[in-house]
């Protein structure tokens, strides 16, 4: 582009639009970016680029190795944020390292040599052709799968996170982005809604909050679960991926052991540039999605609320007294009200406002019990507290409170 604006500015004429002129300026370019890898200017001579009607026309130019880092600066800077996101993905710092190794022709550039070394601190080593060391390092591989080579061991990671979708169209990661291969994880879901007796589940990959945002690898139904009050039945999840990168996905009911799953091949073979268009939409829009992603869960927990108060009131019936009472079901409605105008912070604090006017419940309860003379277990549960929990207690086997909705 230096070139071809040069002979613009000097001879009138655009030689981007001349294929064979184009051609000449790529290859002339390209010997004089390595000429500037041991020189500090390289000429730059192309006779007969192009003609007029006054005559041939030629090129004649001198491009100083400063010129060219000057017009290289952007994409020279762009390399430190791949760098500090592979020692962050590793969790490693700078001390951490061995040696710096350079990979590609275009790493003879000194000012990409200079970057490297301020950003990491060391020298590059520079005794690896970069031309051949991505060779060079498939053989060493070729080596560990053979079973030649016994004194190196290469882990392989997922290149992106693995989970399954939940209710409001979210995605709940089981297996984040670079986990070490081989890799097991399993969580325990529930459903959504009264007697429902069947569950999707749709398995995904991505960095993206929403569903819609990310990448189906497959899905699968659960059918046969008992009928049941939401939140009752216990669906786990297994997420297992080999060392060859093939994941399987198992989902069971526990409470009849009903079973399903599905395998799935190429979830660790994406093309490298659409993980890493996905990685870049997922920092792109990730305040976006942060608040998207909390006005969802923030709904689905304030509907939450509102059924396990229901559910209490209804149990308690007039065991609960009539003043605290009163207060309760206004409190409700206020949260009922939130969740229909959609305001994230009105939902909670109108689900704060309740849960503290439901403890008033245990509270009564307790002092009705106390004044009886005998305990009661009816009261004992916290009010709330189903909805509000992270879902893991010390003996649930990490229930995540999140929940599957039946398609049909």
């Amino acid at each position: 582009d230096w070139l071809a604006s040069t002979f613009k500015n000097d001879e009138g004429i655009d030689l981007l639009k001349d294929k064979q002129a184009l051609q000449r300026l790529t290859e002339a370019a390209e010997k004089a970016k390595m000429e500037l890898s041991t020189l500090t200017q390289a000429n730059i001579s192309l006779p007969f680029i192009t003609a007029t009607a006054d005559g041939p026309k030629h090129i004649e130019a001198t491009l100083s190795r400063a010129k060219f880092e000057e017009l290289c600066s952007d994409l020279i800077d762009r390399l430190k944020t791949p760098v500090n996101n592979a020692l962050k993905d590793a969790k490693l710092s700078v001390s951490n390292l061995d040696e710096v190794i350079l990979v590609g022709g275009s790493t003879r550039i000194p000012a990409v040599q200079e970057t490297v070394r301020k950003i990491t601190g060391k020298d590059p080593n520079v005794t690896v052709n970069p031309d051949e060391v991505v060779s060079l390092g498939a053989a060493v591989q070729g080596g560990v799968l053979a079973g030649d080579v016994k004194d190196v061991v290469l882990l392989d990671v997922t290149p992106l996170s693995i989970g399954l979708e939940t209710l409001g169209g979210v995605m709940t990661k089981i297996i984040p982005r670079n986990t070490t291969l081989p890799t097991s994880k399993s969580e325990v879901f529930s459903t959504a809604a009264d007697g429902q007796t069947s569950v999707e589940i749709n398995v995904l990959q991505g960095e993206r909050e929403f569903v819609r945002d990310n990448k189906s690898l497959g899905s699968f139904r659960l059918d046969g679960i008992p009928p049941a009050p939401r939140g009752v039945p216990q669906i786990e999840v297994k997420f297992d991926i080999d060392a060859n990168g093939i994941l399987s996905v198992a989902a069971v009911d526990k409470g009849t052991g009903k079973k399903q799953d599905i395998t799935i091949t190429g979830a660790s073979t994406l093309p490298k540039d659409e993980v890493e268009r996905m990685v870049e939409e997922a920092d792109k829009f990730a305040q976006e999605d942060k608040e998207k992603r909390d006005a969802i869960d923030t709904k689905n927990q304030a509907d939450s609320v509102v059924y396990q108060t229901e559910k209490q009131l209804k149990e308690l019936g007039d065991k609960v007294p009539a003043p605290v009472k009163e207060k309760v079901d206004v409190k409700l409605q206020e949260l009922k009200d939130a969740i229909a105008g959609g305001s994230t912070q009105n939902m909670k604090t109108a689900m704060e406002a309740l849960n503290q006017e439901v403890m008033q419940i245990g509270q009564a309860m307790y002092n009705q019990t106390s004044a009886g003379g005998a305990g009661s277990t009816d009261a004992e549960t916290e009010p709330g507290a189903g909805s509000t929990s992270s879902g893991k207690g010390p003996n649930d086997g990490d229930v995540i409170d999140a929940d599957f909705t039946d398609s049909n």
